[in-house]
């Protein structure tokens, strides 16, 4: 039978997920795995009655956006009190001592430098899936916890009925490493750490996306009622088997020294793990004992973190030079002395901005405290004043373009100085083709940054359309270039031809317009004509879209190089409008229609009503104006709004009419999130 079929094969993925992402021993290659999951993916397509929720195919995300849920802890989710100091870990120990004057266990871990979860499973499958939030009530996550390939969505073994688990999400070093590549390429901020990394993925409104971000998840604490073990160290080898990801760095230490022993080991060995740590917790083993000592008011007493030190290092400023990216921001890099550092050499240290070199008050030949941001980015924390003897010149940011020599200017209320002279700079205009043939731009293979370089130098390449007038004896004659890979390249022109409007959107490298902002664009105006002629206030009422972007967009549409850049890709057969397929698959029932959504809805969520606002081509404004076609209005409507709507006219829509407005049949609230 089908359903056979499909059950079969779901039990055989969630058990090769458990041995990859778990074990860390994968028994079949990657491409058997995809197959496998192709195949399930097919059956379930075609057999929608046997739809399940959490089956291995859901795990992959979805685009549609929900407002997060705020959900209440069963158990209060409490802060550990942190120790820095192995004569605070000693106070601690005395204090577990004196509280129980009886003999006890201490199990130590490793501290997981992540997002806290807590998971709740009802008869072995994942209900829940909460953040800590404030303590008492966190946002529900659950759809994007189910992204995560190392998180059971079933269990299997002998589970308690009910019960809670606790945990870290993680990204772990190489992903995080990859997407701060990604964002510096990109010129956006880079995530400080892995930490601040998984929390901002976790929070995402898009799932799809979440996926893409390779999260992990350890998990250190069971509560509930049923518990298998009345030792900590045994609940958790139960929820091993159960199919969590628990950490192999678990010690039961009997005495003080066990306890020293252990954080001397992971000072140093935590820097050859997979993920970021930054301490380690101590709790005590006995659930029993733990319910004698009890909790403060913000932490219990059974419980404490040691922080391990941030590794720094002493090093000698010995210049600052100047980076000028593809959007003109112009970066302060220091050139210092070679320096070990947590397991690597540093020379540079990024500087940010003016800002932060006027702060350190930096001048050549001073020795520098270097550290490393979460372990990775290059930082100097502070200037050894002491040890000033002779030293050069303050250091001052430069005034004018280190490529250039254009004047830079600083934006008010921004910290990065740029350079404007953006069609004639030659790092800008060499990091704007390489934008535009990057992979999720025009994806032209081939044209990396060396060989964009070389046909710049060549007088080959001065803006993103001469690409598409290379011609295969222009490629040939470039060094370390042979036939082959030049008609490579060219067999790329031809495949960008067909990427999409919204991807086209982004490839031009508008400032401030990146992946999620060019498809709003492309969704909101359809064609590039209809984009080019946008007001300020046409831009500001799609949805997401601020002030400083719309400026952004209109400032690039004046400009007559860029007008002629665009009138070039049309002419030679780029996508410069929504297909056919796209415009279809949105409803026109709002077509042209400025709608305001205020107040709460029983039927859907806000997020779910702008999704429905544009799948039938209206537009989801923020506030209330005269050119405003109706607002959708709901329960303790805004009282600014309603105000505002009287006093020019605009009509209110109650949720049902509004949905009686659509033609399309609507989908429910959890076709909407599984779509």
């Amino acid at each position: 039978m089908i359903k056979d079929q499909i059950e079969t094969l779901r039990r055989e993925l969630e058990q090769h997920n458990y041995n990859y992402y778990v074990l860390s021993a994968p028994t079949i290659s990657d491409i058997e795995f995809d197959l496998k999951l192709k195949e399930l993916q097919k059956l379930e397509d075609e057999n929608p009655e046997f739809f399940d929720p959490h089956s291995p195919t859901q795990r992959v995300g979805s685009d549609i956006t929900g407002a997060f849920k705020q959900v209440s802890h069963v158990y209060p989710m409490l802060s550990l009190g942190n120790t820095y100091s192995e004569s605070e870990v000693q106070d601690f120990y005395d204090r577990v001592r004196r509280g129980l004057n009886e003999d006890f266990e201490l199990v130590c871990e490793l501290k997981y430098d992540g997002t806290s979860i807590s998971l709740t499973y009802e008869n072995g499958v994942l209900l829940r899936a909460v953040t800590r939030g404030d303590g008492d009530k966190g946002d529900d996550v659950t759809n994007n916890v189910k992204t995560i390939r190392s998180i059971p969505l079933r269990l299997h073994g002998n589970y308690p009925p009910s019960f809670e688990i606790r945990g870290e999400i993680l990204m772990p070093w190489s992903v995080f490493d990859a997407l701060n590549r990604e964002r510096e390429e990109q010129e956006e901020p880079l995530f400080a750490n892995p930490r601040n990394a998984a929390s901002g993925t976790l929070k995402l409104q898009n799932s799809k996306m979440v996926a893409s971000r390779k999260l992990d998840g350890y998990f250190y604490h069971l509560l509930g009622d049923n518990l298998p073990s009345n030792t900590h160290t045994g609940n958790l080898d139960e929820a091993r088997s159960w199919g969590f990801k628990i950490s192999d760095a678990i010690k039961i230490c009997k005495s003080i020294e066990d306890v020293f022993q252990f954080i001397h080991y992971w000072d140093v060995e935590r820097k050859n793990l997979p993920v970021a740590t930054d301490g380690i917790v101590l709790k005590v083993n006995s659930l029993a004992q733990q319910r004698s000592l009890g909790f403060t008011a913000k932490s219990p007493r059974w419980a404490i973190s040691y922080k391990f030190q941030a590794e720094s290092a002493l090093t000698r400023l010995n210049s600052v030079s100047f980076q000028v990216g593809r959007t003109g921001a112009v970066t302060p890099v220091a050139n210092l002395d070679p320096v070990l550092l947590s397991g690597t050499t540093v020379k540079r240290a990024s500087l940010h901005n003016a800002d932060i070199i006027e702060g350190l008050d930096l001048h050549i030949g001073d020795m520098v405290f270097v550290e490393k941001g979460g372990e990775i980015i290059p930082k100097i924390t502070a200037v050894d004043k002491d040890a000033r003897i002779m030293i050069g010149d303050k250091v001052q940011f430069i005034k004018k373009c280190p490529e250039c020599g254009a004047d830079l200017i600083r934006f008010e209320g921004e910290a990065a100085h740029y350079c404007p002279n953006e069609n004639a700079c030659p790092p800008q205009i060499k990091g704007k083709i390489e934008h535009f043939v990057s992979r999720k731009a025009m994806n032209i293979d081939g044209l990396g940054s060396e060989t964009v370089n070389l046909l710049y130098q060549n007088d080959l390449l001065h803006n993103i359309a001469d690409i598409y007038e290379l011609k295969i004896p222009d490629l040939i004659r470039l060094e370390r270039m042979g036939t082959k890979s030049a008609y490579n390249i060219q067999a790329g022109f031809e495949k960008s031809k067909e990427v999409p409007f919204e991807r086209v959107v982004f490839s031009l490298g508008i400032r401030f317009v990146g992946e999620t902002i060019a498809k709003k664009l492309a969704y909101a105006f359809k064609t590039i004509e209809a984009l080019e002629k946008a007001t300020l206030e046409e831009l500001v009422s799609v949805d997401e879209i601020g002030e400083r972007i719309a400026q952004s967009v209109v400032l690039y549409f004046k400009d007559p190089i860029n007008i002629d850049t665009v009138t070039r890709l049309k002419s030679v057969g780029l996508q410069m409008s929504l297909s056919e397929e796209k415009l279809q698959s949105h409803g026109t029932a709002l077509s042209g229609l400025s709608i305001v959504i205020s107040g709460t809805f029983s039927r859907h969520s806000r997020d779910e009503y702008k999704t429905l606002i544009e799948r039938n081509g209206g537009k989801n404004v923020g506030s209330v104006s005269s050119k405003t076609s109706f607002i959708l209005a709901g329960e303790n409507m805004g009282p600014e709004k309603l105000k505002k709507a009287e006093s020019l006219g605009v009509k209110l829509v109650d949720e049902n009419t509004f949905l009686d407005m659509i033609i399309a049949v609507v989908p429910s609230e959890d076709e909407v999130e599984n779509s």
